[in-house]
């Protein structure tokens, strides 16, 4: 079970969402709009998760940019209703893991986080494994 948190301007769309990931298993411990207290609040969670709706706001990117910053780990997914080319382009560079597309389908959802999390920790192992042993020692 992971920590998420769902960041929405729509209360409909983060409640709808908590559920499917709730019924998938999953912590919501929090779920607040784009506002920069929201953010805040967000994040002051340390959630391992975080589904974003960045909806058509001018600072779109500086959203992904502040929860990537206040959240180095956290795995991160934008959330939309319609996902254009150059969105996904831009949001792969702000660091998002994955895209969520509504309206919420429960297995296709789930399916997305599941796929997100294993290619995440087959990064870390692949790094950890080709670090040198005094690099592990060193960490550890």
């Amino acid at each position: 079970m992971l920590k998420v948190v769902t960041i929405d301007g729509s209360a409909i769309s983060r409640g709808l969402l908590n559920t499917v990931l709730t019924d998938g298993g999953h912590e919501v411990v929090g779920d607040s709009n784009t506002s920069p207290a929201g953010l805040a609040r967000m994040i002051k969670l340390q959630p391992q998760l975080v589904c974003v709706d960045i909806g058509l706001e001018d600072d779109r990117m500086a959203i992904l940019d502040t929860l990537r910053e206040g959240l180095p780990r956290a795995i991160l997914f934008l959330v939309s209703g319609k996902i254009e080319p150059s969105t996904v382009e831009q949001a792969l560079q702000h660091g998002v893991h994955g895209f969520i597309v509504k309206p919420f389908n429960s297995v296709t959802v789930l399916k997305t986080i599941r796929h997100a999390v294993i290619q995440v920790v087959k990064k870390q192992q692949a790094r950890v494994a080709a670090q040198t042993p005094t690099e592990q020692d060193d960490q550890q």
